[in-house]
């Protein structure tokens, strides 16, 4: 079975096509941009890419991956809307997983950060790949833990007081793992709710206030 898969949630914008088999999961294309200025512009290029590279078309797909964060608001929004626009049109199966799990390690004690902007971080902490606590989006001065290794562009970004290891940004293997048996199993389609811990950095106009003389 093949999966669409595709993150959102930082600066980089990420998609792949992943071959899931009975026992494996392998990424048969995939390719990366890191600009958090060009989600919308960079990922159906990018898609049209991985499905030309992997020698299939849109209807070759039998499920669909995305990150649902956290991440910020207007990058976040593009990936999902994508994945659930291509799920309902495939009328196929639609799976979230968590942003930060894909970065996360194995390592015993770990804190994966993101840059949420306004000097704060979209950060989980983890025990051998398994989340304990989060996500949460904090001022790295706020975070208390106990992990000895941190990853992630947060983690580098900001002093966290820790040794960096791991990726910067979510790969795009570990997506498609989490998703993996949900994929085997053919679980019914997941409503993409992204995690966007915050209310967006733009809201709409209130009414005009009256003026009085």
């Amino acid at each position: 079975m093949f999966a669409l898969v595709l993150d959102t949630a930082t600066p980089a914008v990420s998609a792949g096509i992943a071959e899931v088999t009975d026992a494996t999961v392998a990424m048969v294309a995939e390719d990366q941009v890191v600009d958090g200025r060009r989600h919308g512009e960079a990922l159906a290029v990018l898609i049209d890419g991985c499905l030309t590279k992997a020698g299939l078309t849109v209807g070759d797909l039998d499920a669909v991956v995305a990150g649902v964060g956290p991440g910020p608001f207007t990058g976040l929004r593009v990936g999902l809307v994508t994945a659930a626009a291509i799920a309902d049109a495939r009328d196929i199966p639609a799976y979230g997983v968590c942003s930060l799990d894909a970065i996360a390690t194995d390592d015993d004690s770990l804190l994966v950060a993101t840059d949420a902007r306004r000097r704060e971080v979209y950060w989980a902490t983890y025990e051998n790949g398994r989340r304990t606590n989060g996500p949460n989006v904090d001022k790295p001065v706020d975070i208390n833990t106990t992990a000895t290794t941190a990853a992630g562009a947060g983690a580098k970004l900001y002093d966290l007081g820790l040794p960096t290891t791991g990726p910067d940004y979510p790969v795009l293997k570990n997506l498609a793992d989490r998703a993996a048996d949900r994929i085997r199993d053919r679980a019914e389609s997941e409503p993409l709710t992204p995690l966007y811990l915050r209310r967006p950095d733009t809201a709409e106009p209130g009414a005009r206030k009256k003026v009085t003389r």
